[in-house]
């Protein structure tokens, strides 16, 4: 590896652009598409490059109110059980071409605004901060709508498996299934969910789930019922809601926002691009509490011992960016990315899932 062939360019942007970046993709009002890993997930530092999580069935129970100078009833402690694993590495390249650099050195030579040559000699640092997010987010919207984040189809590596460890306790189907707007009950089916978290000692604070499920709830008799309740109507022909309506209903109903993930995913493999929707169609995932796990990461080997001719910059914390040039195999250009990073959710015993397209006996 060699130093960058724009070194002054380089030096004088790369910086500027790395924090710009990230601090655009945080951004949670942009127009672009945001990142749920980010609003429900902190950043944590694992020392020995390894994540973990404790997980326990707690329960509460009052205290017993006894008499003075008596001791102190014992109560049983609830089992709590350890999920832990290594935190594997993820990365990816991009690079200038022969011709494209070329063609930025006949823009220079012809003396053109800098800020267009300065576009195509960093174009690709975005991307490569932006691959490493979109990772990031197609494991934890697959492992917080299933409990279980899997890295195999569309990816070129290795292939992880990482179970969160949802109880099966809080896993529900449904009466009815949702597909059948006339007969089943998703009213029910959802009170049955907000009973146990309410059993559980927990108060559930958010839905997830994605368009379509949203429209099945919404299409069901048992739901225009209520709306028609709701408005008062009087009739035998009740009126769909609109998109607005529903969802005021469902926060008269249940207290909380139904939140619609419809995220879509590009990955590249062999040069052939896969869109994939991690989020589990059919299932509304309810939590407790605003975040719900961490992004555990922890340094890369080459954040410590760094290679003399390559530009590096940091992205976020965890994400190293490099620039650098090669002669052979090929003279070419090569912006780089790597982390070594997972998307945990951490309080499982407050988080229930709804399977509409399951009937639970």
């Amino acid at each position: 590896m060699e130093q960058s062939l724009f070194i002054d360019w380089v030096k004088k942007y790369y910086p500027a652009l790395v924090l710009r970046t990230v601090e655009t993709l945080n951004e949670k009002n942009q127009t672009a598409l945001t990142y749920l890993f980010k609003q429900l997930l902190r950043k944590e530092y694992s020392v020995d490059g390894r994540w973990s999580t404790l997980t326990g069935a707690y329960t509460r129970v009052a205290a017993d109110v006894v008499a003075m100078d008596s001791s102190l009833p014992l109560k049983a402690r609830d089992a709590l059980e350890k999920a832990s694993g290594e935190i594997a590495k993820m990365g990816m390249e991009l690079q200038l071409t022969e011709k494209q650099m070329s063609d930025i050195d006949a823009m220079i030579a012809q003396n053109m605004p800098e800020a267009q040559i300065v576009a195509k000699v960093l174009a690709d640092v975005p991307r490569v901060i932006e691959g490493i997010f979109e990772r990031i987010e197609l494991q934890f919207l697959q492992g917080l709508s299933t409990g279980i984040a899997l890295t195999d189809s569309g990816n070129v590596g290795t292939g992880i498996r990482v179970n969160y460890g949802y109880l099966t306790a809080n896993q529900f189907g449904v009466s009815v299934l949702w597909s059948t707007p006339t007969t089943s009950v998703v009213v029910d089916d959802i009170n049955r969910v907000l009973t146990k978290a309410l059993n559980d000692g927990n108060k559930i604070i958010h839905a997830y789930g994605n368009t379509a499920t949203f429209n099945a709830l919404v299409a069901s008799t048992q739901f225009k019922q209520q709306f028609a309740f709701n408005q008062g109507f009087v009739g035998s022909s009740i009126p769909a809601p609109t998109t607005d309506q529903a969802n005021k209903v469902f926060r008269d109903l249940w207290g909380f926002d139904y939140t619609k993930v419809d995220r879509i995913i590009k990955t590249e493999k062999d040069g052939t691009k896969t869109n994939n929707t991690p989020w589990k169609d059919g299932t509304i995932v309810f939590t407790c509490d605003d975040q719900v796990g961490a992004v555990v990461w922890t340094r890369l080997a080459e954040m410590n011992r760094p290679a003399k001719n390559v530009s590096y910059q940091t992205a976020d914390e965890y994400i190293l960016v490099s620039k650098y040039h090669t002669v052979r195999p090929s003279f070419a250009e090569f912006t780089t990315s790597q982390a070594r990073v997972v998307p945990i959710v951490t309080n499982v015993d407050r988080i229930y899932t709804l399977d509409t397209k399951t009937v639970q006996a």
